[in-house]
């Protein structure tokens, strides 16, 4: 048990060389995709799951607007990847066991996605208290 934590961990770890080379987008989306969550681009009805078949062109071509984090790993040790994205407009967190309190702070401090979140969907994460919905206040 305590292996898959370090591995999460491991995942979770964020690369700013990274983001700087392949732009937030295209970085937060390996990040998520590595996690088990998913990600829908602007203009596209498909969620990515595969890891191996992101798509490819130039920087900042696929925007990211919707994350279903539902079984996955994240944690907040990856928000840092959130920071850059502009069009983010739903994020689900279904059953995310490391999923807590101070996510959802950091989540409501994004300024980015003080802009353009519009549905956030928090459904079993266990470690969710009211602590962590009374943090969601910056979010409109």
């Amino acid at each position: 048990r305590h292996f898959w934590g370090w591995l999460n961990a491991v995942f979770n770890k964020v690369d700013y060389e990274r983001i700087e080379a392949v732009g937030p987008d295209r970085a937060a989306s390996e990040w998520l995709l590595r996690c088990g969550a998913l990600v829908r681009y602007q203009g596209s009805q498909k969620w990515q799951q595969d890891y191996n078949g992101l798509p490819t062109g130039p920087t900042g071509k696929y925007k990211i607007e919707a994350i279903n984090a539902t079984n996955s790993c994240i944690m907040y040790r990856g928000f840092d990847y959130l920071d850059g994205l502009e069009h983010v407009a739903e994020i689900k967190l279904q059953k995310c066991i490391y999923i807590q309190d101070e996510c959802l702070q950091r989540l409501s401090q994004t300024r980015n996605l003080q802009k353009s979140l519009l549905q956030l969907q928090i459904i079993s994460c266990g470690n969710i208290t009211d602590k962590g919905i009374i943090a969601l206040h910056k979010l409109t």
